[in-house]
């Protein structure tokens, strides 16, 4: 099988939380968290999160992917990449 989803989501949670937002309760980040619209993650983050999501997972997005509408919650990104691999 693959990667299970809730360890996607573990990985990007993780990953955020070291790169975006050192100091915050993990807690605080939860699966439905507003990343994009919520001003978590600017357009070079959200760059910076697709690339390590491609290098880390082996899967390739489109530009029109790197939007809100495909990468504004944990849910979305993981169902994203679970969908690319």
């Amino acid at each position: 099988m693959g990667v299970q989803t809730g360890e996607i989501k573990a990985t990007v949670k993780d990953y955020i939380l070291d790169e975006f937002l050192p100091g915050e309760d993990p807690e605080a980040l939860t699966d439905d968290t507003p990343l994009i619209t919520g001003g978590i993650l600017d357009s070079i983050a959200t760059v910076k999160l697709v690339g390590f999501l491609e290098e880390r997972f082996g899967v390739q997005f489109s530009a029109h992917e790197m939007s809100a509408d495909y990468l504004d919650t944990l849910d979305d990104i993981a169902g994203i990449v679970s969908s690319k691999m």
